[in-house]
């Protein structure tokens, strides 16, 4: 892919350019360092790992080998910030058009393509080798399949071509649960499957409640994101059904693992929680309310809130279930 800001002569790159020449004096560069951990996005590190190992704990059915979590922790962290890069590295055209992007490495000139690329590969092959050596050869090839399903399917196949982009895309941040119960295990079953599919029904309604805030943005950069292409209303709807078949999902694990009083309690109250919170945001928009009256954040943020509670009871229970055999 050709970089859009090597000739910036002719008509229609002169805009991009100008966004870019913006972007690289609105903000007081960073450190060499710090620029490349930005392209890492930590942040979404940050969520993968907290589905990752409670998932350990799930697999031994209490405490895991500390060393063995580590080390999948760090390959997993690895990964994810490869496929980032990647993203990074692809979308650089796009995110110089977007003001929630316009501050990332590539756009503003902080790091060069080349070294952006170098370092994805760097991170994603050593990922790959590093869980291989310490863990087993079925987390490390999963763990290769997430940095495809991200780098190529989302980015390249789907991101600028489907409304439904974030939904098949999403399917790489599933990829956690699998990796880490493989690690552990060294093969799979249908309790990863089941957490699998409840992180799948959880991304959109996770993810479009910020593409509702950043609208402008993805129309400005023609990314076909649903929030861009129908009202506020019809979204909501539509995060409705994915949070019922994630909260339904979630409650399938119980008889299967079998999980106890911990993982129920938090699996129907925290479920019924973030229901609610989707009810009342398509609740907002039938009234005409939009921006921050909206409140699209709220659940942005909750969705988090819900993810780590959920996989916080995942890891809690095997330890407090055996203590409570009269109970359950």
């Amino acid at each position: 892919m050709s970089d859009l800001r090597q000739n910036p002569g002719t008509q229609s790159e002169r805009p991009l350019q100008r966004t870019i020449d913006e972007a690289r004096h609105s903000k007081r560069p960073r450190s060499i360092i710090g620029a490349y951990i930005a392209l890492t996005k930590p942040r979404v590190i940050e969520l993968l790992l907290v589905t990752t190992a409670p998932v350990m704990f799930l697999a031994a059915n209490g405490m895991p080998n500390l060393w063995l979590v580590l080390n999948t922790l760090i390959g997993g962290a690895a990964a994810a910030a490869s496929a980032s890069v990647f993203n990074c590295y692809v979308d650089r055209d796009i995110d110089a058009k977007m003001d929630r992007t316009k501050h990332r490495p590539l756009v503003t000139g902080e790091i060069s393509p080349r070294a952006a690329l170098i370092f994805a590969f760097v991170l994603g092959l050593g990922s790959i080798f590093w869980l291989g050596g310490f863990t087993n050869w079925v987390a490390a090839g999963l763990t290769a399949c997430a940095i495809l399903l991200y780098a190529v399917f989302y980015t390249l196949v789907l991101k600028r071509r489907t409304t439904q982009n974030i939904v098949w895309g999403g399917a790489a941040g599933c990829m956690p649960v699998l990796i880490g119960w493989s690690a552990v295990t060294g093969g799979l079953a249908w309790e990863p499957l089941i957490l699998f599919l409840v992180i799948f029904f959880w991304t959109p309604p996770h993810y479009w409640p910020l593409a509702i805030k950043y609208k402008a943005d993805y129309d400005a950069a023609d990314v076909p994101m649903l929030p861009s292409k129908v009202p506020p209303t019809s979204v909501g709807r539509q995060m409705i059904l994915y949070t019922w078949a994630m909260v339904l999902t979630s409650l399938v694990l119980i008889p299967v693992a079998p999980m106890g009083p911990v993982y129920t309690v938090v699996a129907v109250l925290a479920g019924a929680w973030f229901l609610w919170s989707c009810y009342a945001l398509v609740s907002r928009a039938k009234k005409g309310l939009n921006g921050t009256s909206l409140r699209a954040m709220k659940v942005f943020h909750g969705s988090i809130t819900y993810l780590s509670l959920l996989f916080l009871a995942v890891a809690v229970d095997p330890f407090v279930t055996p203590l409570l055999p009269s109970l359950w």
